[in-house]
């Protein structure tokens, strides 16, 4: 996979923000490194801190060692690196700043394309979104400058507003400045190995495919759990909850790539017509579904975090049962759950298959537990399994579930990029099919903000640290 051949500069906003440090600039030093950036680039910090060129280089370098030590060994390459580094300090709401912003990306010759090949990376608060584009344009640095055979293209962390309204209006600041296809709304698990194989995994297989469906499928299961708690992100928390930090992008996103028809081709449009599609077949919910269909959770001792109010009622789990209402999966449910400071931490999807008609082999076993399933392993482990009956030995014929395991590491010896190399090389070249469109973005608030709605004033249930979660939460299975 080779990079762009344009020279290009890459302007990172929030430069001495978390996410910089130890996704950002490991995953550029090391897409320089493997040779996929070009012969010239630049990367320019933004930030508010005072800092020269030099100053910036050794804080970045210094980052590099302490957080990503095993990617910075050649350090003839790391000062190379380094030598790309430039920095412009600047208050983000200061229009005024951005013509020093102007100066430092315009001061190189026009033959080199620093200057007309630009991508914006906004690692900020998502508040703050509206207000650099709208400053950017200010400046003569949004989409509608470009000179003849350039381009401007911006990259934006989630979470994409609060609720439908809010991404909407951000939506709406955003396109005001950049066109459609030269906005990348980024979400770190489409970037994943093993979330891109599921397609792969659906439309490759003529033996999966034609069973994908309510004929075949007794219900879809997604896990998000992580064994650790809301950390330093308090105030960032106790304002989002569970349903707006993860269901919203990470679940749906998940539950779109199992779901979604096929596409008419692999270009991007295409398969983010089938996932636009699919989340907007997502049954609505109404204030008769909550018993039966949404249980929220609350860790112990959530609100003694540092800036959480003490009378918090904000969810750190929730278990959710969602219908598609198309062809294909009307009336399978799809099981939903995530959650913090639960026992583990795993990301995992599993398709349970419906049942033979009749069991000949030993006891009347569960259906649970004889069905056949496929499992899609996501996080710790990346790995797909097919669950499937065997005898087990003996002279009584009595049948047992076994597996069958693809596992990416002792399959594949080539390394795998992780989320940031795949998904900034993509945004450098642009390919969006692992980014999220508008519309799909819309659609998921929608059906978040339909829950909200339903479960306006329910108690989230406590649970006990490092535990499944709460005990209710099996009711959904029913």
């Amino acid at each position: 996979m080779q990079g762009n051949a344009d020279n290009f500069t890459v302007v990172i906003f929030g430069a001495n923000s978390d996410l910089a440090a130890r996704k950002l600039f490991p995953s550029l030093y090391e897409l320089s490194k493997w040779g996929h950036l070009p012969g010239e680039y630049r990367i320019i910090g933004v930030g508010r801190s005072l800092l020269t060129h030099e100053e910036f280089r050794h804080q970045v370098h210094q980052k590099l060692t302490t957080l990503s030590p095993e990617t910075v060994l050649d350090e003839q390459h790391v000062n190379k690196f380094s030598s790309r580094l430039f920095y412009v300090s600047l208050d983000l709401a200061d229009s005024e700043g951005y013509h020093d912003l102007y100066k430092e990306l315009m001061d190189v010759s026009p033959e080199s394309g620093l200057g007309e090949h630009i991508l914006y990376y906004l690692s900020t608060p998502p508040d703050l979104a509206p207000i650099i584009v709208k400053n950017l344009d200010l400046a003569g640095l949004g989409e509608q400058h470009d000179s003849q055979g350039g381009w401007r293209k911006i990259i934006v962390e989630k979470p994409y507003g609060t609720n439908l309204q809010t991404a909407r209006q951000l939506n709406s600041a955003i396109g005001a400045v950049f066109n459609e296809e030269r906005i990348f709304r980024i979400d770190h698990y489409l970037g994943k190995e093993p979330v891109q194989n599921i397609m792969v995994f659906r439309f490759s297989n003529g033996i999966f495919e034609p069973l994908w469906t309510r004929h075949y499928i007794a219900n879809v299961e997604i896990t998000i759990a992580e064994d650790f708690g809301i950390r330093d992100r308090g105030a960032f928390y106790d304002a989002a909850g569970l349903l707006r930090d993860i269901i919203q992008n990470h679940a749906l996103q998940l539950l779109a790539a199992v779901a979604m028809e096929p596409p008419v081709d692999l270009s991007a449009d295409s398969v983010r017509d089938e996932k636009a599609k699919l989340l907007r077949s997502i049954r609505p919910f109404k204030s008769f579904d909550v018993e039966k269909s949404v249980v929220l959770g609350q860790y112990e001792g959530y609100r003694s975090e540092k800036n959480v109010a003490q009378d918090s009622t904000v969810e750190t789990f929730a278990a959710v049962k969602f219908y598609i209402d198309n062809w294909r999966w009307k009336d399978v449910p799809f099981y939903v759950k995530a959650g913090k400071n639960l026992s583990q931490t795993m990301t995992k999807i599993v398709i349970t298959f419906k049942c033979p008609p009749q069991n000949y082999f030993g006891p009347a076993e569960s259906c649970s537990y004889i069905a056949n399933q496929v499992v899609f392993c996501i996080q710790p482990d990346e790995t797909i399994a097919l669950r499937f009956g065997a005898k087990r030995p003996g002279e009584a014929v009595i049948t047992d579930p076994v597996y069958m395991k693809f596992d990416y590491k002792t399959s594949f010896t080539e390394a795998g990029m992780t989320p940031y190399h795949r998904l900034l090389l993509d945004a450098v070249n642009g390919d969006q099919m692992n980014f999220i469109r508008q519309d799909s973005v819309e659609y998921s608030w929608a059906i978040i903000d339909s829950i909200r709605e339903t479960v306006n004033g329910m108690t989230p249930e406590t649970y006990p640290i490092h535990s499944n979660g709460p005990e209710s939460a099996g009711s959904i299975y029913s």
